[in-house]
C-alpha cells in the first residue's frame, strides 16, 4: 500500500512536470522566430531557426505519450519558461542598437537549454521509475536535442562574444579618439583667440 502511494505521487508529479514542459515549449515555439528575427549573425539566426524545427518536434513527442497516457497536455502555464523568455524579450530591446545583442541571445537562450535539460532530465529519471519505458525513449531523444543545442550555442558564443568584446573597445577608443581631437581643437581655438 504505501508503494502506491509513493507510486501514486510520484505518478501525478509526473504528469504536472510533463505538463509544465508542454506549456513551456509552447511558449519557445512562439519566442524563438522572435530571436532568429533579431540575431544579428547569420549562424545564430540558422541556429534559432533549426531549433524552432526541433522543438515542433519535440512537442510531437509530448503529445504521443500524453496520448499513450490518455491525458491532457493543456491546463497547466509554465512560469518559469515565460520568466526566461521575458528575459530574452528585455536583452533585444536593451541590446538591439548594440554590437552585444547576439552575446546577450546566447546567454537567454542558454538559460533555456539549462532549464529544459534540468526539466527533461527529471521527467525522464520518473519515467524510468514508473516503468513507463515507451516515454522514456522518447524523453532521453528530446534530452539529447536539449544538451546539443546548448554545445552548438556555447561554440558559436566563443567566436560571437568575441566580436562583441573586440567591437566595444573599437568604440572606446573611436570615442577616446575623438574626445582627443576635440581637446586638440579646443586648445587650438583658444590659442588663435
Amino acid at each position: 500500500m504505501p508503494g502506491n502511494m509513493q507510486e501514486n505521487g510520484l505518478q501525478r508529479l509526473y504528469m504536472e512536470q510533463l505538463k509544465d514542459i508542454y506549456s513551456a515549449e509552447s511558449q519557445l515555439l512562439k519566442a524563438l522566430p522572435k530571436m532568429a528575427k533579431a540575431a544579428r549573425s547569420q549562424d545564430l539566426r540558422q541556429g534559432f531557426e533549426k531549433h524552432l524545427e526541433q522543438t515542433k518536434g519535440q512537442v510531437e513527442r509530448l503529445e504521443q505519450i500524453f496520448r499513450a497516457l490518455d491525458e491532457n497536455p493543456k491546463g497547466k502555464k509554465c512560469m518559469g519558461m515565460q520568466g526566461l523568455i521575458e528575459e530574452g524579450e528585455e536583452v533585444i530591446k536593451e541590446e538591439s542598437a548594440t554590437d552585444a545583442l547576439d552575446a546577450g541571445l546566447i546567454a537567454a537562450a542558454q538559460r533555456v537549454e539549462h532549464y529544459e535539460i534540468a526539466a527533461y532530465g527529471s521527467v525522464r529519471a520518473f519515467a524510468e521509475l514508473l516503468g513507463d519505458d515507451d516515454s522514456v525513449n522518447l524523453l532521453r531523444q528530446t534530452l539529447e536535442e536539449e544538451k546539443e543545442t546548448d554545445k552548438t550555442l556555447t561554440e558559436l558564443s566563443a567566436e560571437i562574444n568575441t566580436l562583441a568584446m573586440n567591437a566595444g573597445q573599437r568604440s572606446g577608443q573611436d570615442t577616446e579618439e575623438s574626445a582627443g581631437r576635440g581637446r586638440r581643437a579646443a586648445k587650438a581655438r583658444s590659442a588663435r583667440a
